[in-house]
């Protein structure tokens, strides 16, 4: 697999380029100029990938296949669409092939757990267990769920966006990410009763 090392983007220093100019660049081919654009979105995809892989060499892995999916897409990207909504869209859906595709072989390995990522002094304190134990229970929950349950829980509850913006993100109509959402939660209170954690 091509790696992108988006650490070669702070070589440069042309903050005063748009945007936009770096987009026209990398679509015409320019690896240099994808790499700029790598480096200033993979903290987004990095947090988007972070709730479906389930070891650190997983998400690493994952990042890097979304960069590819994007390098490769780049042809048939449209400028009439804002680029940063045209990257999301891509890593939400790679995301979703990612968890379709190894559902059953990540069956017994354990979740990234976003509470590693806080700065908080006493990692043994109330509130940093309370917070994985918290987080335990959700990765749980979401592991019973179907791919796309699990899609539309993370993007409506864990990044809490919107439900028209949900519906861009995986091309799914508003009304679908709705029943959808709601039959998710139904589904997830179910396996908490039978869990014993309802109360």
């Amino acid at each position: 697999m091509f790696f992108f090392d988006t650490s070669r983007a702070t070589r440069k220093v042309e903050t005063e380029i748009p945007e936009s100019e770096w987009v026209a660049r990398a679509v015409s081919g320019d690896e240099d100029a994808f790499v700029h654009l790598a480096a200033s979105y993979r903290p987004r995809l990095w947090s988007t990938a972070s709730r479906f892989a389930r070891s650190r060499p997983e998400l690493e892995d994952l990042v890097q296949d979304l960069l590819l999916k994007l390098w490769r897409g780049l042809p048939g990207y449209r400028s009439d669409a804002p680029f940063d909504h045209w990257v999301m869209t891509v890593a939400v859906r790679g995301c979703y092939d990612f968890l379709r595709s190894n559902r059953r072989r990540r069956e017994s390995e354990s979740l990234v757990d976003p509470t590693d990522r806080c700065n908080d002094p006493d990692p043994s304190g109330d509130r940093v267990r309370s917070r994985r134990e918290a987080w335990e229970t959700v990765s749980l929950l979401l592991e019973r769920l179907e791919a796309r349950d699990r899609l539309v829980i993370t993007l409506l509850d864990l990044e809490e966006r919107g439900v028209r913006e949900t519906a861009a993100l995986t091309g799914w109509s508003e009304s679908n990410v709705k029943v959808r959402a709601h039959r998710a939660r139904k589904k997830m209170r179910e396996f908490l009763t039978e869990l014993g954690l309802e109360s």
